[in-house]
């Protein structure tokens, strides 16, 4: 009987090896410092160089080897973001803003959500950013519990913290919301409004905390009554539940007392407020005037278009990282709040009579 043949081996897979640094300098005709440089965006390359190298790792499809690159020079080119707050408006717009500047200076970004109510929570938060070998923190807690238990930490990283108000911390990134809202609040004083509603968002959040003082701050130097704060959680839909009760509560009362006016601590309670107002017939501004506060993009489009405080997120995020760069780098940090614009659009006119 024949013998039958054996069976090839089985073929094994052939392992391409990945382009290293070496391969990109050999081809490019540069050093593998060189190279390195151009990752690191150093500014002696020049600029038909870093062209050359580029070109190189394109055609190559090289990848930079992160861990290694961090292992060699303790630098992983990435910040770390604790946000408590990312889902609305104010806070998701800082971090865009980050984001981007963070990009413009050659780092990353890496962003994680904490619940600001609970401090495993945030701790966890911190210690998945240190294993990531951050080399920076930018801590967005606009809740003052959350504010408060990241203060508590022992952070030995460069950080800085996103506040609503002026601060001596010389970590502390702040928004002048006091200036604002007594912006907003002048703006219907000096059409001729003299009863106003302020819609307070959460009590909880540094943001409500802040414009309601500047609201009773600018209400007091004009010598009007405030009144207490209608208090709102910054959605559209409690923004229209109480533009109905307050519509309601304004029939109740004679023409006299009635207010002609509403400071609204956002531009989505604002929102809320115009279609609840209008459902029980009250229009804007014919009976009431709207001033909100954001500016979001879609501010200019409601019906009428709302009158709003402008923060500038864009600047809040170029701050944010010119101040963290200043502790890793050696930078001059920017320091002094951000104050906000107020944006005049048709929510807004004299009172009636």
């Amino acid at each position: 009987m024949a013998e039958s043949s054996p069976e090839p081996p089985a073929r094994q897979p052939v392992r391409v090896k990945a382009p290293s640094i070496r391969d990109v300098a050999r081809l490019a005709g540069v050093s593998h410092q060189t190279v390195s440089r151009v990752l690191n965006n150093h500014p002696s390359i020049r600029s038909e160089t870093k062209a050359r190298v580029q070109k190189v790792m394109d055609d190559l499809q090289y990848r930079p080897n992160r861990a290694a690159r961090v292992l060699a020079t303790s630098r992983s080119r990435i910040i770390g973001v604790i946000t408590a707050a990312s889902s609305q408006y104010g806070p998701a717009s800082s971090l865009q803003a980050i984001e981007q500047a963070a990009r413009e200076k050659g780092y990353f970004v890496n962003t994680v959500n904490v619940d600001g109510s609970d401090r495993e929570s945030l701790e966890r938060g911190l210690n998945h950013l240190l294993d990531q070998s951050v080399e920076g923190l930018i801590v967005i807690a606009p809740q003052v519990l959350a504010f408060h238990m990241f203060a508590e930490l022992k952070v030995s990283l460069p950080f800085v913290t996103l506040q609503s108000t002026g601060s001596n911390d010389e970590q502390a990134l702040s928004v002048d919301q006091i200036s604002g809202a007594r912006r907003a609040t002048r703006h219907l004083i000096e059409q001729g409004h003299r009863m106003i509603v302020h819609v307070a968002g959460p009590q909880d959040w540094f943001e409500a905390e802040a414009r309601a003082q500047g609201f009773a701050l600018e209400m007091a130097a004009a010598g009007l009554v405030a009144p207490a704060p209608v208090l709102g959680d910054w959605t559209a839909l409690s923004g229209a539940a109480l533009g109905r009760t307050l519509a309601r509560q304004r029939a109740a009362v004679p023409p006299a007392e009635r207010f002609t006016a509403i400071f609204s601590a956002n531009d989505q309670m604002a929102l809320g407020l115009i279609h609840g107002l209008a459902i029980e017939g009250v229009s804007v501004p014919g009976d009431v005037s709207i001033v909100g506060f954001d500016d979001m993009p879609e501010a200019r489009f409601f019906l009428p278009p709302l009158t709003t405080i402008r923060q500038d997120f864009a600047e809040l995020g170029r701050r944010s990282i010119a101040l963290l760069l200043g502790d890793l780098d050696e930078e001059s940090p920017e320091a002094g709040a951000i104050v906000p614009d107020l944006i005049v659009r048709g929510s807004t006119a004299p009172p009636r009579g």
